[in-house]
């Protein structure tokens, strides 16, 4: 055996929902896949293997995440966990008869059980992400006296006042002010960085989540590099 070991690659998961996938547009355009590329360069920089992998599935709630997470998760020795949900579990269709997907409350405790879980795998370091704006605030959605919109800033909202609580090892993102604040200047409006159906992101939407989390997940990676050495 060689007197020096080779360290053990940096593994990164993403997992989300349809944000994370890039449901909409083409593969090469998605910020994941983004990020991913640009962890392959920045691997040989610091003479490390990065594995970057996507566990993210469109239309996925955090209810059907945890019952993901022992094959996605917690059998994948991932060393930095991107967690991103709400835009599913804040909807409400026409079948739950006025209530969305995944209750409020219910939501919170998922992400923290989730949040648990990821700890008790081995996980070092987790992105929380909250979601960006839509352009769904006109109709109420089907049984309920709510737009779209306003239940995913309920989402959002709650999901802020609760990362203040969270430990250490969990870093929040908050996606929703960072797009608010591009919003600022008024020949933007949200829909340059969403497809026509209003939620998902365009190729626009997918480069400002590229810009918000290049600089944090090197963050997570160079701390992860020197408390591993």
């Amino acid at each position: 055996m060689n007197s020096v070991e080779l360290k053990k690659p940096i593994k990164v998961t993403f997992f989300g929902d349809s944000t994370c996938v890039g449901q909409g547009v083409s593969i090469y355009q998605g910020w994941v896949t983004k990020l991913a590329k640009f962890l392959d360069a920045h691997s040989l920089e610091i003479k490390r293997e990065i594995i970057v992998s996507n566990s993210s599935i469109n239309g996925r709630t955090t209810r059907q995440a945890l019952e993901d997470m022992p094959y996605h998760i917690q059998g994948s020795q991932t060393d930095i966990l991107i967690v991103q949900f709400g835009l599913n579990d804040c909807n409400h269709w026409a079948s739950d008869n006025g209530l969305p997907r995944v209750s409020l409350p219910a939501f919170l405790v998922n992400i923290e059980e989730i949040i648990g879980r990821a700890k008790a795998s081995g996980v070092s370091s987790v992105l929380l992400n909250n979601n960006h704006p839509t352009s769904r605030d006109k109709l109420n959605m089907h049984g309920t006296s709510i737009t779209y919109q306003k239940s995913n800033e309920n989402f959002n909202s709650a999901l802020s006042d609760l990362a203040k609580r969270l430990p250490n090892f969990v870093k929040f993102q908050d996606v929703e002010g960072h797009f608010k604040a591009l919003l600022i200047d008024k020949t933007c409006n949200i829909e340059n960085y969403l497809l026509e159906d209003g939620l998902h992101l365009s190729i626009r939407g997918h480069d400002e989540y590229y810009n918000l989390m290049l600089p944090k997940l090197l963050q997570s990676i160079n701390e992860f590099t020197r408390q591993s050495e």
